[in-house]
């Protein structure tokens, strides 16, 4: 009994850890400059420290948008709200031959990446709990799936 409080209290205590030192670590100067020059003109910024990465909330013209970014400045992607009916012909047209075609769309992202590649993904549910993130290329070809909340 005594070990399971002793290692209830530490986790916990880990966890608080862990916490506090995301709120108190300032950003990194090399991501803000980095941002600043990638996405002159954002407004309604908000950096958020993820301890591994930095996750940029912003807007953009209107579309909001989450730009990701090593501790070391290095952009990794940005992903910005989109809709089903936005996508391409192509894109549409890889969901509806997809075995995910039965499944209803929930929500839609664009992301952008290093190369100038881009990658759709759309949330898609079967039920309440069968609920599947579909990644696709610009061509429309299904790349990968994740299992979702």
């Amino acid at each position: 009994m005594n070990k399971k409080i002793f290692l209830l209290v530490s986790v916990s205590l880990f966890v608080l850890a862990n916490i506090s030192f995301a709120q108190i670590r300032e950003i990194p100067k090399v991501v803000e400059e980095t941002f600043s020059q990638q996405y002159n003109g954002a407004n309604n910024i908000d950096f958020k420290d993820q301890l591994v990465r930095v996750d940029v909330h912003f807007e953009l013209k209107g579309d909001k948008m989450i730009a990701s970014y090593t501790n070391k400045g290095i952009w990794k992607e940005t992903e910005k709200e989109w809709s089903f009916d936005k996508l391409s012909e192509e894109v549409k047209d890889g969901f509806q031959k997809s075995k995910y075609a039965d499944r209803e769309v929930e929500e839609t992202t664009v992301f952008y990446l290093p190369g100038g590649t881009e990658q759709y993904r759309i949330k898609a549910k079967k039920s309440g709990v069968d609920k599947k993130y579909l990644y696709f290329n610009t061509k429309g070809r299904l790349l990968r799936t994740s299992i979702t909340l």
